[in-house]
């Protein structure tokens, strides 16, 4: 039997530069807020969903990922599951979003909205 081991060190999460154009774009309406918090909870039809959040206070837990003048922060129990990721910022129609690109997803649901990780 083998284990994967996980080593909170390795992490890495990026950003596209429309994404961080548009999140220091927010953030200079936002003076308090310190960056933004990529948080990971249990929903949707195929199990996880991607959170948004912006952050006035760094929680003990966090991981904070210094990207091009932005700081996006991330949990600690959620490091396994953002490994890898890129955070792109999209136009599609008249919609603006952000989209993830996460290397740990082993599938989506239809609409885009929650992910599973095997």
């Amino acid at each position: 039997m083998t284990a994967e081991v996980f080593t909170p060190n390795d992490v890495t999460v990026t950003m596209t530069p429309t994404a961080v154009r548009h999140v220091r774009k927010q953030l200079d309406k936002k003076p308090e807020a310190k960056g933004i918090r990529l948080a990971i909870t249990r929903s949707g039809c195929s199990g996880f969903k991607y959170e948004t959040q912006w952050v006035e206070e760094s929680a003990g837990d966090d991981r904070v990922f210094h990207i091009d003048g932005v700081d996006v922060f991330v949990k600690e129990e959620h490091l396994p599951m953002v490994n890898g990721i890129e955070i792109d910022f999209v136009t599609e129609g008249v919609n603006s979003l952000f989209r993830f690109r996460n290397p740990n997803a082993t599938a989506e649901c239809g609409c885009g909205e929650s992910f599973t990780i095997a």
